[in-house]
């Protein structure tokens, strides 16, 4: 079962981050602060959660939340700044874009390029031990989803609509017989990751390999 919050007295913002381990597209981020008691038997990480599930939950934590809000940062600029940096700046983003302002934050993962004078806590696996940030996991990711939905629609070739521009097999044969297009993240290390299985735990893997150039954000 979910923990409800990290600090009782303070106002918590969950979050969390989606698409980081992808060929193509955007990487989301979404923040989200829940009311104390918050509670729905549905909700855990959103990778563990059937894709009903989380389209059912997202207009239900939207609607009970405080407050949230949903950011992302382009292939581009992924490519000029490299993923975790981007990754930050999405969750940075999202921050700003609350319209009520937490007072500690709950953040997936465990590295966090702090924001602003705000106290925060890192927690390996967080969407699948505290509400907020499994609230803020299924946002990003349905989110998320939903763009590269649309993006399929005028790149058919690629799949999208079934790997969300992971590194499937799919997706990298796709590759191998039509070459890349604006969308595909130019700075991972994609031709090499095609030698791998069909395994898309693996596929994210590689992702946090590639060179790239080290810019701040």
């Amino acid at each position: 079962m979910l923990l409800p919050f990290f600090h009782n007295r303070f106002c918590e913002a969950g979050l969390d981050e989606a698409g980081r381990g992808c060929f193509a597209g955007p990487v989301f981020a979404a923040a989200v602060i829940l009311p104390k008691d918050f509670y729905h038997p549905a909700l855990n990480d959103s990778k563990q959660m059937k894709k009903e599930d989380r389209e059912m939950l997202r207009p239900i934590i939207e609607k009970e939340s405080i407050s949230y809000s949903v950011a992302k940062v382009d292939n581009d600029e992924i490519d000029r700044i490299n993923i975790l940096q981007a990754s930050f700046k999405a969750m940075h983003r999202s921050l700003n874009k609350l319209k009520y302002k937490p007072e500690f934050l709950l953040v997936d993962g465990n590295r966090f390029k702090k924001y602003k004078d705000y106290p925060h806590r890192c927690v390996i696996q967080g969407d699948g031990i505290y509400t907020s940030i499994a609230a803020a996991s299924v946002l990003a990711k349905t989110y998320r989803d939903e763009y590269m939905q649309k993006l399929h629609k005028r790149f058919k070739m690629y799949a999208w609509e079934n790997n969300k521009g992971y590194g499937t097999r799919e997706h990298r044969t796709a590759i191998e017989k039509h070459g890349l297009c604006k969308y595909h993240r130019i700075s991972f290390n994609i031709l090499a990751a095609k030698l791998f299985d069909d395994d898309d735990d693996i596929a994210e893997e590689i992702q946090t390999m590639q060179p790239t150039l080290q810019v701040p954000a």
